[in-house]
């Protein structure tokens, strides 16, 4: 018969300071350079007791607590890295996480007995990982990038790991503008709504064979204009996918109904310089358009950025534009204009000229807030100024075909939607199987 009273939950806290003590005297865990599967932490200790609030009599807390009777499960783990001890309640969701990995129980099968969304039971195993209640694999992503030594720095080669994959997906072509730098104003007939949950599918698998997070920007075109966009982003939340969309500006009822189902991680809107010239490559109004839209996204607090083509006409522009963005969106970076498609037509940087323009961008970045740092030639600058390297576009230099690949309305996938970069088709074949063939771009 079990006791009761205060020496009952007395002798349950002593239990819980010895199992805290013993924890303490164990080496922090070391994660092998490649495991082979998801493993709970090997200083994970799980007790159970018949009171609650006990962990709030440890030492470190002062406050005045008494106990309840009530069957509680106690997590002891020392955290991969740091080594730091964390003890407290386990929750449902951690007993899951330990359930489905100590008895390799199928995801798909817990999904389904549970009633929820494959996703959430993703989200459940990425959780404990974070946490540090269960090891994972290190991400597959990776390449070795070579460093030339120069303005005082080192020689040295490093070994990048990406713990996200983007999958930036033009879901449509049509388009409600007709910008004088688009990429691609051909006619590609859409995929259907159920090729698009198949895609979604393939990409799930990719990720947790990469052991990475995924992430799905849509875009397009207008991705709104494509007929089945809020099934396919309900899709995608289903799926554990942190999402984005780059597009044009949208009403605020669309936005609230999609924040719903999963809110956005950002969206991004262009700008291609002051009001004037930006209205004569995307259509009178649009400026304005733009700057009543940024409103809506902070109204809803979602995490706003304006990207502009850098061209030889609008490069003058750039800091004064960033100026007149200040406190109005989160962040504002410019990519290099493509001359590909209707962009051929148009100008890029006249070279002699860009470098200065990188420094005073750079200079101009340490006191405005929202400018951000992309363009991987701003490297060229800060090497110079003996400043370490940023990572560049993606973080990892160019992302493309690395932690980064774009589809096309028509399953095409390419390196890069900026340039023609073709890898294959994800209706042919799986975005594991494109991701390691011969025709990726490195």
């Amino acid at each position: 018969m079990r006791e009761t009273g205060k020496k009952a939950w007395k002798s349950d806290l002593k239990k819980l300071e010895y199992s805290l003590q013993q924890l303490e005297l164990l080496p922090t865990p070391v994660l092998p350079e490649r495991c082979e599967s998801l493993r709970v932490n090997p200083v994970l200790n799980l007790i159970e007791v018949h009171w609650t609030k006990l962990c709030d009599l440890l030492p470190d807390n002062k406050a005045p607590i008494v106990p309840k009777p009530g069957k509680e499960f106690i997590l002891l783990f020392k955290r991969p890295g740091d080594g730091s001890v964390s003890v407290s309640p386990a929750t449902d969701l951690q007993l899951l996480a330990l359930k489905i990995i100590t008895e390799n129980l199928d995801r798909q099968s817990v999904a389904k007995e549970a009633g929820v969304v494959i996703g959430k039971i993703d989200a459940v195993i990425e959780n404990a990982c974070k946490q540090g209640i269960l090891l994972a694999p290190p991400s597959a992503l990776t390449r070795t990038v070579a460093h030339i030594p120069d303005a005082g720095l080192e020689h040295w080669s490093d070994r990048l790991q990406s713990d996200s994959f983007t999958l930036q997906w033009h879901v449509t072509q049509a388009c409600d503008l007709h910008c004088k730098h688009c990429y691609d104003r051909s006619t590609i007939s859409p995929l259907t709504l159920e090729q698009g949950v198949a895609i979604l599918e393939q990409f799930r698998e990719f990720v947790l064979e990469q052991n990475v997070h995924g992430q799905v920007t849509f875009t397009g075109g207008n991705p709104f204009m494509y007929a089945h966009f809020t099934e396919l982003y309900k899709e995608a939340a289903k799926h554990n996918f942190t999402i984005a969309i780059l597009g044009n500006p949208s009403t605020r009822e669309t936005l609230e109904a999609l924040q719903e189902i999963q809110p956005l991680s950002f969206y991004q809107v262009s700008l291609e310089g002051l009001a004037e010239h930006n209205d004569s490559i995307r259509g009178k109004g649009h400026f304005e358009r733009i700057m009543e839209f940024l409103e809506i996204l902070n109204d809803l607090s979602i995490y706003s950025m304006v990207m502009l083509t850098l061209t030889r006409e609008n490069m003058g522009q750039v800091l004064e534009l960033a100026e007149v963005l200040r406190g109005k969106v989160d962040l504002f970076t410019f990519n290099r204009l493509s001359q590909t498609g209707e962009g051929a037509a148009l100008a890029t940087a006249v070279k002699e000229k860009y470098k200065d323009f990188l420094k005073k961008y750079l200079e101009a970045s340490k006191t405005n807030p929202i400018m951000s740092l992309k363009d991987n030639l701003i490297n060229i600058v800060k090497v110079e100024n003996n400043e370490q390297p940023f990572g560049g576009c993606t973080g990892f230099g160019c992302g493309a075909a690395f932690n980064f690949c774009s589809i096309l309305p028509n399953g095409d996938m390419h390196a890069c939607r900026k340039f023609h970069s073709p890898i294959g088709n994800v209706l042919e074949y799986s975005l594991l199987e494109l991701y390691r063939s011969k025709n990726l771009l490195y």
